[in-house]
């Protein structure tokens, strides 16, 4: 069913408006801030610890950085290790879970206990792990976010493999002599895109969340500016200038915010009942 401009907003409701206004707003900033502010995020701009004013609409930190500067770098570092640790960790789920769904027998044990062992260490505390073995690079931390991130969605792949691989369009395409990497990439995966989709989108929030914590630890990269590692360098000072901490607080949640909701307003659009 083809779903025009007009359906989306009715059936995304104001969910999906309010996190796409919010969503694009934060884009932006990421891809134009940079050339507002074309200076280092790190470079000292003034006194330490001044409150938000006329020069500094959002104060300086403990170092005397600009805060707006560090606000802006941040958000184009947020979002790269939440769009690509999302991506790497949808490409591996995907393909674990559709060898696991439609190999089924020994293949479907083997991956699925793999996957077990994955999903009963806490995400965090295994991103830690990971990160501490890797060393604090910016790539180190898309790997190790995405390490962490694809047993779910591994598992929903299997759940759809299973559900589809008996169905007729799939049955026909094996009688009629197909490969399996056609009926696997041809006719059951383009079924799946759907919660795919969701599922992503909600995991890029996650991503978001885990590398901030990383950073607030001091276990992401330190020549990369991020909302956790502004949040980590302020905690000291957080009664005395509630601003350096609580302003990469505010972006980190609105980020979250925005995408949660984009998620909810994608699931219910992609909702075949919701459609009907």
């Amino acid at each position: 069913m083809k779903i025009t401009s007009t359906r989306l907003v009715k059936v995304g409701g104001p969910p999906l408006l309010l996190g796409s206004a919010l969503l694009l707003l934060i884009v932006i900033i990421a891809l134009l801030g940079p050339f507002a502010y074309p200076g280092s995020p790190f470079s000292i701009a003034g006194a330490p610890l001044l409150p938000p004013g006329d020069l500094f609409p959002l104060g300086t930190d403990v170092l005397g950085r600009d805060i707006a500067v560090g606000i802006v770098h941040g958000a184009r570092a947020s979002l790269f290790v939440g769009v690509v640790a999302t991506v790497v960790a949808l490409i591996i789920g995907t393909g674990v879970g559709a060898i696991a769904g439609y190999a089924g027998g020994v293949v479907d044990a083997t991956l699925m206990r793999a996957t077990e062992v994955f999903q009963t260490i806490p995400a965090f505390v295994f991103a830690i792990l990971i990160l501490a073995i890797l060393g604090p690079a910016i790539e180190n931390v898309v790997v190790t976010i995405a390490i962490v991130s694809w047993p779910p969605v591994a598992r929903l792949v299997r759940a759809e493999f299973l559900s589809l691989k008996n169905r007729e369009f799939v049955l026909a395409a094996t009688g009629l002599g197909f490969s399996r990497s056609h009926v696997i990439f041809k006719e059951i995966l383009p079924n799946c895109i759907s919660p795919i989709i969701v599922m992503g989108s909600l995991m890029v929030a996650t991503a978001i969340l885990i590398e901030s914590g990383l950073s607030f630890l001091g276990l992401s990269d330190p020549n990369v500016m991020s909302w956790g590692y502004m949040i980590g360098a302020g905690r000291t000072v957080l009664r005395s200038a509630w601003w350096v901490c609580t302003i990469p607080g505010i972006a980190v949640a609105l980020s979250v915010l925005a995408i949660n909701l984009v998620g909810q307003g994608i699931n219910d659009v992609l909702n075949p009942r919701l459609r009907a």
